[in-house]
């Protein structure tokens, strides 16, 4: 067998196993770990450990503050003016059941498995290497590309804060092309200044998330408090131009309710952040549940209360998409401009938390996709006297300080959010695997059409919603694709038995609440623009050219070195005495 590193140890033997690559892909892609290898063979790959130092408050907090940045303070107008009217309020509150089915679903995987690798581990120890790594390279991806965006933006909100415009804080440089030639050098500081923050303890980051959130939930409460006392109930009900625009609080009904849930729904990212703690977490038992599920809950009912104080203020057709809170307040008399410069504040620290909580995830990530052979091994490794994945953060922080640099914030926002989407569809169908397929003792077949035949006919669904027009030809095709996906999983709960319990927490409701989770994340991507779909295929397809020219060999090498098990989807059986061991290091 080859030793580690031998297929790159000169150009002779890496063309030599690029023509050994149908047979490494066929032996590589679809291998899977177990969770005990998860936590104990492959985390020792990155030398010193993680301090477990946080409790359910650290991330509680990680979660609001990953959750609530200042896209709320603009998806909240776009969605009430284009989509809703003030029924925005209920669109939140179906966005927030869907997160909290997603966290379901992320919670059972974190306290089964306390890795740092979030998503990509849980892919890994159901999927294989070669979905994991896809799925694990476009979230890392868009965590790059949001965080770029979440820095610019901070720089438009400072700016409003203290009464300065965006253009004197950037620097034109009229050689580049448009989009790419306005120099931010705050927002490439900003994001250096939390690099090193993260770099130094996951402790200290975890204080000052807590302060910087504390602040920004009290600029919150202002608005939602300042909203209902200066707001009319009329505006719940009652349009400006009563001609031009339907009345109701539901004005568009609801489909307007829906396609809005769509729309602020990216309100709701970020709590996946949290799963990639769960390695640093003292009681993954108590702590994972409260802190994932109890940061969505705490966000949805913050949110709620947002579109209506910002609903009460103004009729929908007069709030402005793109600054909804500071324009309703600079509508009301010239006394309460002030308001607006109070709103800046708030979605600075806003920015300031979310960016914070997004690169602690993406470090983490990308620490554990090291782990696994699929990367360079530089980058998994944890330094001795932070216990952070130091290497991890440093690049991808200086990765997007680059890109924060240069690139408009238009741009940036046309590429992100697919990959997460994604992501969440993955995890929600990886943990109704899990639990129906015993690999090696148990027939996947039929989960495995379930999910497929579930998928394709929410995609139906989705696709119907979309472009079929409106009248009953429509209702009835949409109400017989979901009797069809509601016949097919009584079908499956019925005559599918559960192959494994979870132990210690367990998705509730097994398999409707994930399968649901399935259903509205893939009619959520339904929503999405064409650019976002461009965007996840180029980066899908990048991703599998890395894997096949560099990461099926990296891992067969280490697979060589005895450093990887071997281990295929259809032949894996997980051992008892595997079992007891992995119950012995999860207590």
């Amino acid at each position: 067998m080859e030793s580690r590193g031998s297929s790159f140890s000169s150009c002779r033997t890496y063309f030599r196993a690029l023509t050994q690559t149908p047979a490494r892909l066929a032996r590589r892609a679809g291998s899977v770990s177990t969770s005990y290898e998860e936590m104990s063979q492959v985390r020792a790959r990155s030398g010193s450990n993680m301090i477990k130092s946080l409790r359910w408050f650290d991330l509680v907090g990680f979660g609001i503050g990953g959750m609530v940045g200042a896209g709320v303070f603009v998806t909240t107008g776009r969605a009430s003016r284009l989509y809703c009217g003030p029924a925005v309020v209920l669109s939140y509150a179906i966005a927030g059941v869907c997160a909290l089915l997603s966290a379901f679903c992320y919670t059972e995987f974190a306290v089964d498995m306390p890795v740092a690798g979030g998503a990509f581990s849980y892919l890994r120890v159901t999927f294989g290497e070669f979905a994991a790594f896809i799925t694990g390279a476009n979230l890392v991806m868009d965590y790059v590309m949001s965080n770029a965006a979440v820095a610019r933006g901070f720089t438009a909100y400072l700016g409003t804060a203290i009464g300065v415009p965006v253009t004197k804080w950037r620097i034109v440089v009229a050689c580049l092309p448009d989009g790419f030639n306005e120099i931010d050098i705050v927002a490439v500081l900003v994001v250096l200044m939390v690099t090193f923050v993260i770099c130094y303890s996951t402790r200290e980051s975890s204080m000052l998330n807590m302060v910087l959130t504390a602040l920004h939930i009290v600029f919150i409460l202002f608005v939602i408090v300042l909203g209902f006392w200066k707001g009319d109930w009329k505006n719940f009900t009652e349009p400006a131009d009563p001609i031009h625009h339907p009345s109701g609080f539901s004005p568009y009904g609801v489909s307007g309710v829906f396609n809005g849930a769509a729309m602020v729904y990216l309100s709701y990212i970020g709590y996946d952040a949290v799963s990639t703690m769960a390695e640093e977490v003292r009681n993954p038992v108590k702590d994972i549940p409260i802190g994932v599920s109890g940061s969505v809950i705490i966000v949805t009912v913050l949110y709620c209360l947002m579109a209506a104080s910002m609903s009460k203020l103004l009729p929908y057709d007069l709030i402005d998409a793109e600054a909804p809170f500071a324009a309703a307040f600079s509508r009301q008399s010239d006394g309460w401009k002030w308001a607006s410069n109070v709103i800046g504040v708030g979605a600075s620290f806003g920015i300031l938390t979310s960016l914070l909580v997004s690169m602690l995830g993406q470090a983490r990530y990308m620490c554990v996709i090291g782990r696994s052979n699929v990367v360079p091994a530089w980058f998994a490794k944890i330094h001795p006297k932070t216990s952070t994945p130091v290497n991890a953060s440093a690049f991808l922080g200086i990765f997007t300080a680059l890109i924060a640099l240069f690139t408009d914030l238009n741009v940036l926002l046309n590429l992100v959010s697919i990959g997460t989407l994604f992501v969440f569809y993955m995890v929600a169908n990886a943990v109704i695997y899990r639990r129906y397929v015993a690999v090696g003792t148990t027939n996947p077949w039929p989960t495995l059409s379930f999910l497929c035949s579930f998928s394709l006919t929410s995609i139906l669904f989705t696709l119907i919603w979309q472009f079929a027009p409106p009248g009953k030809p429509k209702a009835i095709m949409l109400v017989f694709s979901a009797l069809v996906a509601l016949a097919m999983l009584q079908i499956f709960h019925c005559m599918v038995p559960q192959a494994r319990k979870p132990e210690f927490w367990g998705v509730p409701f097994m398999p409707w609440i994930p399968s649901t989770s399935i259903f509205l994340n893939i009619f959520l991507l339904g929503s999405l623009d064409g650019p976002s779909y461009v965007r996840f295929a180029f980066f899908s397809a990048l991703a599998v050219l890395v894997y096949v020219f560099y990461s099926v060999h990296a891992s067969f090498d280490a697979e060589g070195d005895g450093s990887l098990s071997v281990k295929n989807v259809e032949i894996h059986l997980e051992t008892t005495e595997d079992k007891s061991q992995d119950n012995s290091v999860k207590v």
